[in-house]
């Protein structure tokens, strides 16, 4: 099997760890295999691949699509090294408002697997980071949508030990709770 995956303290959220093949040459792996994916229970159609590139203590997010654009997501970190946190913000999960945090990097090369109601973001752990990922939806600019980093009623332990660079975007996000009734 050229992946194996793990689900995470919420079970719908997934860690990819692929098989990698390397050499003194480099490595090769399969980033993404439709059938492996459908038979460990993450049947969903990517349509959109997006990458982005970020420097040294950035910090994005939380950020998410409002239905009917929510997105999943299949993130993955091929240059330097990230915090990768998800939320989830399903209306009546058990779940609701706790988060899973993964690192990813170019030296695991694991992916984090992201349904759709979840709020995702990630935290610049080297110099800089390169991170790939595939969406269940286009991206809609009338409905992303936002929640603060640092939000109390969420408490996510991001581990650093610096400021992060935060977008005015991201510094002005509102609560969880002023999006969703708490």
């Amino acid at each position: 099997m050229p992946f194996e995956f793990e689900r995470q303290k919420i079970a719908d959220v997934i860690l990819v760890k692929p098989k990698v093949f390397g050499d003194n040459r480099g490595f090769f792996m399969e980033s993404y295999k439709r059938s492996e994916f459908v038979k460990n229970g993450i049947d969903v159609e990517f349509v959109q691949d997006n990458h982005s590139k970020s420097s040294a203590h950035v910090l994005r997010g939380l950020h998410y699509q409002e239905a009917p654009f929510g997105q999943a997501k299949l993130v993955r970190c091929s240059r330097g090294r990230i915090y990768d946190v998800a939320v989830d913000i399903r209306i009546g999960s058990e779940t609701f408002g706790k988060y899973v945090k993964v690192e990813l990097s170019e030296d695991n090369k694991h992916m984090l697997y992201i349904p759709d109601g979840f709020a995702h973001g990630f935290v610049v752990l080297s110099d800089g980071a390169e991170l790939l990922y595939k969406t269940s939806n286009e991206y809609a600019p009338q409905a992303d949508r936002g929640i603060r980093w640092d939000d109390k009623d969420i408490n996510i332990d991001w581990d650093i030990d610096f400021e992060p660079v935060l977008s005015d975007k991201d510094m002005s996000q509102p609560l969880l709770r002023e999006v969703f009734s708490l």
